[in-house]
């Protein structure tokens, strides 16, 4: 994998700098890995916002169909959907003039990786949130 996509001092700055999260895929089963990830974000301090085609409230953000509907700039886009979705949703980020993507473990997409930093975006990609915040945050 490109190493641009694993640039430490992105991820540092992703973590410390960002205020507002779009998950896509998020849902309210606290089972599943993105609702982990944004309630440990969400207990950092960081804003979430839902994005599922149910639309529906998750830890007590309002939901969107998707990122074109979220009525606030958008920092950093979780693509928690298959990697074969990927691509399609960081077009949507870059449509939505979001500043970044993250694409957690095991969800890689190089090609749409390099669409987004062509558009500007920074990528995060095959890493976790959570994990980073525990390496990263201590440095």
């Amino acid at each position: 994998m490109d190493d641009r996509f694993a640039d430490l001092r992105v991820i540092r700055r992703l973590l410390n700098e960002s205020k507002t999260w779009a998950f896509v895929g998020l849902g309210d089963d606290p089972s599943r890995t993105a609702y982990q990830q944004a309630n440990l974000l969400q207990n950092r301090g960081k804003r979430i916002i839902p994005v599922h085609p149910a639309a529906k409230t998750v830890l007590g953000e309002q939901g969107y169909a998707k990122l074109a509907d979220v009525p606030v700039p958008i920092d950093v886009v979780g693509v928690y959907r298959r990697a074969e979705f990927a691509g399609e949703v960081v077009d949507e980020a870059i449509a939505a003039g979001a500043g970044a993507v993250w694409l957690p473990l095991d969800v890689i997409d190089e090609v749409a990786g390099r669409r987004a930093l062509d558009a500007g975006l920074d990528v995060v990609m095959d890493r976790c949130p959570g994990v980073e915040w525990a390496l990263r945050r201590a440095e």
